[in-house]
């Protein structure tokens, strides 16, 4: 009881001083300390001039704003590719099909971006998804429509049927900056509707976690925006926004050695977030504009060892092969550092490649390198992965986006040389369903699907367009380099 009564006595002791100390400032005329209300954040503000901060008090105008647009996720898969027995199986080798053990699902968090259902999230929330539901921070749920994903920035596009919903409004992440107060808003641990507050902590991250699609080169895209803010299992696709509750990007990582939280999350830049969704809107694809280069970080030792005259930028290492590469074409250079895009200063190989990453093949730009002190500006004009200035069109692409692998044509001169009719070749397996549930290998050639004879990239999309969720897909075919037939069985 004596404890508890000096506990009472020390609390309203330090009331007291609290309320005298306030008094005094506020009597002089040099005061140091201004409560102002502000419409949506309330602050303490310092004195303008050197070392003069901001300080949020308040996070509540925020919150309230922002979390009715913040959507819960769950994905289900209609059976687990998951093996959890290494016995020798006949059948299941034959036909490349994985032990099935029933539905599995996961969850992350989504952000309205227009009152007519779209919304953003990862990639890997709805990867090899059978099913999506979304439910509103009112606790209404609907069925979710996958309109398009890109593995390369990890971000994902869906739709529900569903108008008049609050939404969020994207503002420039360049303007952001290292300090800044931000919120994190999401579902971690199915915990719906969680709120946590940060700062920036850097800016144009790359932490190697994104897939890379090792035909093609480094083709993942990050350059993230890193926040102490708490991001844990399940703010994957929430919204990190800024103090007016502006969307500066999508949580997607976290870099922890225990799986949860330990001081570092990352998210996605909106003006690549933005870009992305355009492009998926518009043609049902991401269409990215190539430099057509190998890049790295300057550092010292690139410095020393090549005489550099910068000590930072991007440095070309290499090209892609001949008739990619619109910076060769344009005259860059190896050994050239890129130092600016447009009016962007480019300080490492994560900035140039979210900088180009927002550009669509046929844009130009202007590459300003440093080549041994002296000071070159190219145009260039990008092109697209195959080198040419073409939009890649969306039924193009259909048959294979699901499964996340990408085929290509054959020439007649090479199915003559491996004694075939007509096929097409995997050209990529990337990492989707047909990567994870099958032991496929790149290079393989597709010569029938479910016994229907598969003569054209064309054939193979309009093949697959018609298979529907949970739907037995058999495709038959053979290896150049080991001509027998073999049969790989997935569910769609």
């Amino acid at each position: 009881m004596k404890r508890f009564a000096s506990l009472i006595a020390a609390a309203l002791l330090g009331s007291l001083m609290t309320l005298a100390g306030y008094e005094y400032f506020k009597k002089d005329e040099g005061q140091k300390v201004q409560y102002i209300a502000q419409p949506s954040l309330s602050k303490v503000n310092y004195p303008a001039g050197e070392g003069a901060v901001t300080v949020p008090m308040d996070f509540t105008a925020v919150a309230e704003k922002v979390t009715p647009a913040v959507v819960h996720i769950r994905s289900t898969q209609a059976r687990s590719t998951r093996e959890q027995s290494q016995q020798y199986d006949p059948f299941r080798d034959f036909f490349g099909i994985p032990r099935n053990y029933g539905p599995t699902q996961s969850s992350g968090s989504g952000v309205i971006i227009n009152e007519s259902g779209y919304i953003v999230t990862n990639n890997h929330v709805v990867a090899d998804a059978d099913v999506v539901d979304v439910t509103l921070n009112d606790n209404r749920s609907f069925k979710a429509e996958v309109i398009g994903t890109d593995p390369d920035t990890d971000i994902a596009l869906l739709k529900i049927k569903q108008t008049g919903l609050p939404f969020l409004a994207f503002v420039d992440s360049d303007q952001s900056r290292v300090g800044e107060w931000v919120l994190a808003v999401g579902n971690p641990f199915n915990l719906n509707s969680t709120v946590t507050a940060g700062i920036i902590s850097a800016k144009g991250r790359n932490i190697n976690i994104l897939e890379r699609n090792t035909t093609e080169g480094n083709t993942a895209i990050e350059s993230f925006i890193q926040t102490d803010a708490a991001i844990n299992p399940g703010n994957s696709g929430g919204a990190l926004v800024n103090m007016n509750g502006g969307l500066l990007g999508i949580n997607t990582a976290i870099a922890s050695p225990t799986g949860a939280y330990s001081g570092y999350g990352f998210a996605v830049p909106s003006n690549i977030v933005s870009k992305i969704v355009e492009d998926l809107m518009t043609y049902g694809v991401v269409q990215r504009g190539w430099l057509g280069i190998q890049v790295t970080s300057v550092n010292s030792e690139l410095v020393k060892q090549y005489e550099l005259e910068v000590n930072e930028g991007a440095f070309v290492s290499g090209f892609a092969e001949d008739g990619k590469s619109a910076a060769k074409e344009a005259g860059i250079k190896e050994q050239d550092v890129v130092v600016k895009i447009d009016n962007q200063t480019i300080r490492s190989s994560a900035a140039l490649i979210e900088t180009i990453g927002r550009h669509r093949p046929g844009d130009k730009v202007m590459i300003t390198v440093n080549r041994k002190g002296k000071v070159v500006t190219y145009p260039v004009v990008l092109k697209n992965r195959e080198g040419n200035l073409s939009v890649v069109k969306a039924e193009e692409r259909s048959g294979y986006a699901s499964l996340g692998v990408e085929v290509e044509d054959i020439d007649a001169k090479e199915l003559k040389k491996i004694e075939l009719e007509y096929g097409v070749k995997v050209k990529s397996l990337g990492n989707g369903k047909l990567a994870k549930s099958t032991d496929m290998r790149e290079g393989f050639i597709i010569t029938k699907v479910n016994d229907v004879p598969v003569k054209s990239v064309k054939e193979f999309n309009e093949l697959m367009k018609k298979k529907k969720p949970g739907e037995l897909v058999i495709l038959t075919g053979t290896y150049e380099d080991f001509p027998r037939e073999f049969n790989y069985a997935f569910r769609m």
